[in-house]
């Protein structure tokens, strides 16, 4: 199994496009928070190799929401694209 590596330039230059991308607030509807921001992999990391370092695979959250969806982040999926999906009309 390969385990990340939060240290590695590409990993870091992902998560800092992502956050720009959403302009540096949890793209959760009705949140928006700016503070405690993760990066999450829509399409989960391990089993999605060829979209781990897609703009288009990741999402902004804050730390709360994040958490949410911790454990069940594929019935997450479809949700998380649509927001994005709307965001890029927008």
């Amino acid at each position: 199994m390969y385990h990340r590596n939060w240290n590695d330039p590409a990993y870091a230059k992902w998560r800092k496009d992502i956050r720009k991308r959403d302009r540096h607030k949890c793209q959760w509807p009705g949140c928006g928070s700016k503070r405690k921001l993760e990066v999450h992999h829509i399409k989960k990391w391990s089993n999605n190799p060829a979209l781990r370092y897609s703009i288009n695979n990741g999402i902004t959250l804050c730390r709360g929401c994040h958490q949410k969806i911790k454990g069940s982040e594929e019935n997450y999926e479809v949700f998380l694209l649509k927001i994005l999906e709307w965001n890029a009309r927008k």
